[in-house]
């Protein structure tokens, strides 16, 4: 069975959200897809954002009849059911009944979206009773400091006050898990109250509990901190936009009523509201939320805009290219929605460690309340105190918690720099890279031909040379004909061309101004007798250099020589040498020739070159490249690229310049086409992969310093909540550094 779609069409249900998961929108409360023989359902939970629920939740709902999978989203309070007969309303009931209920809010418009993310992550009311827990707690622990018994009527009582207060939703919870036989921490933690109360601890069990509430409530705050990382990417598309209407009125509209190749104004300061392209006007633009452009990028007609983006200065006109489903920034949420769903390898081994970790712990606390007294070897109560302890330790919390929080800041932080990853596997799996094997074009070069050389072959000046031969193009499809246009920015008008005529294979020819003009191939000046010793010397070194040459001609002479070449990154060399000094093995193949292949390599400092491969030659190189090396990537750009990059570690793909082949396949996508971003992936993925050891590290010494005082005795449940609830804050602020992540990690 598959994990859910993408883009699951939604229920008919009149309860049902009328969102798709793909949407840039927080989810509804649910939403579902016929999957081969089940139906995927998907729920908002508010109050699952911890292991702890997901376990509960896993017990429950794996009782149910008809339910076959359940994929957890804990960044996102998203659980996605695929069930079988059994109906949305059960679910939603089995929910209910152990305390987690999915969210009612069903609303798409930015109205819902503000309402969802203004919402407190902590309500008035909670903080009012934890406040009162804390004083009453206090109250206890100082009228014990003053001299009244631990059991005397005025202590019980502000300590029962305390745990009726700040516990007794924990308490609560405790009982659930009971009921459904989960070994959770609020079952652990209601043990350790209860049995601190047993042997007369009321003061502590108050403090125990009161502490325990103000650790869980940090932790939401700060869990609440790392979805914000992707919900503002939510929140940067707006709502309505101007859209030009079939009278030719600028009306303002709901970006979701626009279609593609309608009209939109934008005016300076706006945010475009979706994918187009330039159709009149001029302006910079503010990039930096798609592509991670730290300088303002000039816009003018048919350049591409991207949804989210921010106009600076002029008003732009564009026809709309994508919808607001499929708009870059959709794909972008969308993708990184997809992948906090997708359990990296580090976070596989934790769930497998937590699995027979805390039923462990909990077996060794049982052995300690009853074995050193029935040896004799103290008393009771003092060994029952040291296994209540153990069992606040039993809990893995931290420990589950780490990987999710710290692989969901990676990703925001690397959607925020452009870099867009389509799973937390492949984030963690970057730092094995040894060796990355690059395409040359639109990958290591533009993709496109630009005019590099005009050679007056006549009396004519290259700009009158120019004029002609961008008249003759104008008429053409070739790439050489689209660089010459380029090139043209001369202030009178192009010429006219009459009696045009494509010669197939060599070139055009056309009658400008009474007279016939050609503009071609070797081949074409050659059949027209008109090569001549100089303009083969001319020929014999462009072609030397790899560039690309047509020729002028009149009807009697060679008029002029015009070469263009596909240039290289701007950023290419400095990224080669980036990665170089990485450790990373740069090679580069190409469908090219040799002799372009090696002047391309000479010009970004690569080495190792394999040229004239067929897509099929590409996948077996990278092949090789895997058996030498281990870990490999591959970047590209094009359809011929995909076997390739489908094939390796990780596939990188060119995200502006990409076709969408080259996107569906890769597993990363450079969103500006910058190679510099390689070299920030890989120590991103460092970062992350010593920051994921680290949170494990912290998690287990705590816990180990514990567990080993408990057993000789000298631990106390204020150390035990300490252990475990801070290694969890500990790890979740460690996680979170990422974000903060810049170029010179």
């Amino acid at each position: 069975m598959t994990p859910p779609p993408d883009h699951p069409a939604c229920c008919s249900n009149a309860q049902c959200g009328t969102i798709a998961l793909a949407d840039p929108i927080p989810s509804p409360m649910l939403s579902t897809e016929v999957a081969g023989d089940g139906e995927w359902l998907l729920f908002r939970i508010d109050k699952m954002d911890c292991p702890v629920e997901e376990q509960l939740i896993r017990k429950k709902l794996s009782q149910s009849e008809g339910v076959l999978q359940l994929h957890f989203n804990l960044m996102q309070n998203q659980l996605t059911v695929l069930h079988q007969g059994s109906s949305w309303a059960k679910i939603a009931a089995d929910l209910a009944a152990i305390g987690l209920p999915p969210a009612p809010e069903t609303g798409t418009d930015q109205a819902a979206r503000a309402a969802v993310a203004k919402r407190p992550a902590i309500a008035t009311r909670r903080w009012l009773l934890m406040a009162l827990a804390g004083l009453t707690a206090v109250a206890a622990e100082v009228l014990v400091w003053l001299g009244q018994p631990e059991r005397g009527l005025p202590v019980v009582a502000f300590s029962l006050l305390a745990i009726l207060f700040g516990g007794l939703e924990t308490l609560k919870k405790g009982y659930i898990a009971l009921r459904n036989f989960a070994l959770n921490i609020h079952f652990l933690m209601s043990i350790a109250v209860l049995g601190a109360v047993a042997i007369g601890q009321w003061p502590e069990a108050a403090m125990v509990i009161f502490l325990f509430g103000v650790a869980e409530m940090i932790e939401t705050l700060s869990l609440d901190r790392a979805r914000n990382a992707v919900r503002t990417l939510m929140t940067l598309a707006p709502d309505n936009a101007t859209v030009r209407d079939a009278g030719g009125q600028w009306q303002t509209r709901e970006v979701r009523d626009i279609r593609i190749g309608q009209l939109l104004r934008i005016k300076p300061g706006e945010r475009i509201p979706l994918d187009g392209m330039v159709v009149a006007g001029h302006s910079s633009v503010n990039q930096s939320p798609i592509t991670g452009e730290s300088v303002p990028v000039t816009k003018q007609v048919g350049d591409m805009l991207f949804a989210g983006t921010i106009n600076e200065r002029g008003v732009l006109e564009c026809r709309v290219t994508a919808d607001r489903d499929h708009t870059t920034l959709a794909r972008i949420i969308a993708s990184v929605q997809d992948a906090q769903s997708q359990r990296a390898p580090t976070q596989r081994f934790v769930d497998q460690f937590a699995a027979w970790y805390t039923p462990t712990v909990v077996f060794l606390a049982s052995l300690v309340a009853i074995i050193p007294p029935l040896l004799a070897l103290g008393a009771f109560t003092d060994w029952l105190y040291n296994a209540l302890v153990l069992l606040v330790v039993a809990c893995p919390c931290a420990l589950v918690i780490s990987t999710p929080v710290t692989i969901v800041s990676g990703l925001a932080a690397a959607a925020r720099r452009g870099i867009l990853i389509k799973g937390g596997i492949y984030l963690e799996e970057g730092h094995r890279l040894k060796a990355l094997a690059m395409d040359k074009t639109g990958t290591l070069t533009c993709g496109q031909l630009s005019l590099t050389d005009i050679i007056p072959l006549s009396e004519h000046g290259e700009e009158a040379l120019l004029r002609l031969a961008a008249g003759l193009e104008a008429h053409s499809e070739h790439p050489m004909a689209t660089a010459i246009l380029a090139a043209w920015h001369g202030s009178a008008p192009l010429p006219t061309v009459t009696a045009f005529e494509s010669l197939t294979g060599q070139g055009v020819q056309g009658v400008i101004a009474g007279e016939r003009y050609f503009i071609g191939s070797h081949r074409l000046i050659e059949t027209l007798g008109l090569c001549t010793p100089a303009t083969e010397a001319h020929l014999f070194r462009l072609e030397q250099e790899s560039k690309t040459v047509v020729i002028l001609a009149s009807s009697t002479a060679t008029l002029a020589i015009f070469a263009a070449s596909d240039q290289v990154r701007e950023q290419a060399a400095a990224a080669v040498a980036a990665l170089d000094r990485l450790g990373v093995h740069v090679v580069m193949l190409t469908g090219d020739n040799r002799t372009t292949a090696a002047a391309i390599a000479a010009r970004t400092g690569i080495e190792a070159v394999e040229a004239e491969l067929l897509p099929v030659q590409k996948l077996a190189s990278v092949e090789r490249l895997l058996h030498r090396y281990g870990r490999v990537g591959m970047v590209g750009d094009g359809i011929n690229d995909a076997p390739a990059m489908a094939r390796a570690s990780i596939g990188f793909a060119m995200g502006t310049a990409g076709t969408d082949t080259a996107l569906e396949t890769a597993d990363v996508a450079l969103m500006n086409d910058d190679l510099g971003k390689l070299a920030e992936f890989i120590r991103l993925s460092r970062r992350t992969n010593r920051i994921l050891r680290q949170n494990i590290a912290f998690a287990l010494v705590l816990k180990g310093i514990v567990f080993l005082l408990a057993l000789a005795g000298m631990a106390t449940l204020w150390m035990a909540v300490f252990a475990d609830m801070g290694a969890s804050l500990l790890v979740i602020f460690n996680g979170m550094r990422i974000l903060r992540f810049s170029t010179d990690h």
